[in-house]
């Protein structure tokens, strides 16, 4: 399989990914998709030819290797790393998408110089908003997706281990024979490294997804004020707007106490000079 056209699409993506997703990346193409293509291959090249059993019965060496062996571990790798690696063209997808859009938006506002469309292209997307929930579901399938390849692993080779003796009786063997398997030793040791190498992706996967939620949730918050603070400046504007209604009325009912004492006094005045006219 030739991996230099899918290495090329899905490098793309490492531009707008976080620091532990340049870190996983870089670990899926050198320590799983290089030792796969430089050494991998040559040790399973030969798995079938190699495969002997002690009986000339036509027939009988396929059907036991095809009942031990369903699949061949090269076949399955490369289709763990090309189910892994797919959810992050679903990020290089929506990069592309909003790319567009903004070269849309720059060509409406007359700024669709060359120029500026090429400065659309290199400039780095922030994950957040819709990005960001594509992103996170991205790193969610490729933790699913390996899981679910090393479940399949161990429900087909139990222990992780190339057996050395089969003992097949299927048809069309005449009884049980016993078959060899080559090199059982290299392939036990290669079939543990590329899991130990997809164990640690796995676990680079849940430091990027929990890197995502922290940081998602350290931008809402220095977004939102403090609930309580605002609760309080709330309560003192309340009790401030109060105390200044409350020096109103005290205002309003001495000025009225004073209007009343002027009225009497008045009153008294016009009072004397009636009894006086009258005199």
């Amino acid at each position: 399989m030739k991996w230099e056209g899918f290495y090329s699409i899905v490098v793309g993506v490492n531009r707008h990914s976080t620091a532990i997703g340049r870190i996983w990346l870089s670990v899926v193409f050198i320590f799983r998709i290089m030792v796969l293509v430089v050494a991998a291959e040559s040790v399973w090249g030969d798995e079938q030819s190699s495969f002997t059993c002690n009986t000339q019965q036509p027939g009988c060496k396929n059907v036991c290797y095809d009942h031990f062996f369903p699949i061949s571990h090269i076949r399955l790798w490369a289709l763990q790393l090309i189910l892994v690696t797919t959810p992050a063209l679903l990020v290089a997808m929506h990069v592309a998408y909003q790319q567009h859009q903004e070269k849309k938006f720059l060509v409406q506002t007359g700024h669709g110089d060359a120029k500026h469309l090429e400065e659309v292209k290199k400039h780095k997307m922030h994950i957040s908003g819709a990005l960001w929930w594509t992103y996170v579901c991205s790193v969610v399938f490729r933790i699913l997706f390996e899981a679910t390849f090393m479940y399949i692993f161990y429900m087909i080779y139990p222990g992780y281990q190339m057996i050395r003796l089969v003992k097949c009786d299927a048809y069309p063997c005449p009884n049980t024979v016993d078959c060899f398997v080559s090199r059982p030793t290299e392939k036990t040791i290669f079939t543990v490294f590329m899991l130990a190498t997809s164990g640690i992706c796995i676990v680079l996967n849940l430091a990027e997804l929990l890197f995502l939620i922290v940081r998602a949730c350290a931008r809402r918050g220095s977004h939102n004020p403090n609930p309580s603070s605002k609760k309080g400046s709330f309560l003192g504007h309340k009790l401030s707007s109060e105390y200044k209604q409350n020096e109103i009325n005290q205002l309003l009912t001495e000025q009225d106490s004073s209007l009343k004492d002027i009225l009497r006094r008045n009153s008294g005045l016009q009072e004397k000079s009636d009894r006086c006219s009258a005199c």
